[in-house]
C-alpha cells in the first residue's frame, strides 16, 4: 500500500492504463458525487466488503479513495492481505479532492 498526495495519485492514475478508481465510502456519502469511473464498495459491510473485493481482479491496480484517506488506508491494508499487490489511497480522500466530480 502507498498513501499518495492527490497530485502523486491523479498523475500515477492519468498514466496507468490497468487501474480501477475504488470508492469505500457509505452510500449516503456516494450520493454527495465520486470520482469519475469508480467502483464503489462500502467499508462498513465488514465480511461483505472482503467479500465484494476477493471477486476483484487482482493483476489491477486500485486507487482508493474514502471521506477523508482512514478509510481507505485500511481498505489497502485489507486488500493488501488478500494478495493485492498494487492499492494506493489517497491521502485526504474525497474532502481535499480538487478534480471532476460525477454521480454514481
Amino acid at each position: 500500500m502507498a498513501d499518495l498526495s492527490q497530485e502523486e495519485w491523479t498523475k500515477q492514475l492519468e498514466a496507468d492504463n490497468n487501474s480501477i478508481v475504488l470508492d469505500v465510502r457509505t452510500p449516503e456519502e456516494v450520493a454527495q458525487g465520486v470520482i469519475p469511473n469508480a467502483i464503489h464498495i462500502d467499508i462498513f459491510k465488514g465480511q461483505g466488503f472482503i467479500d465484494e473485493v476477493e471477486k476483484l481482479d487482482k493483476t489491477k491496480n486500485y486507487y482508493v479513495y474514502c471521506r477523508s484517506g482512514g478509510r481507505s488506508g485500511q481498505a489497502c491494508s485489507v486488500m493488501n492481505q488478500l494478495g493485492f499487490e498494487n492499492a494506493y489511497n489517497l491521502m485526504g480522500g474525497f474532502d481535499a479532492w480538487q478534480g471532476e466530480v460525477a454521480e454514481l
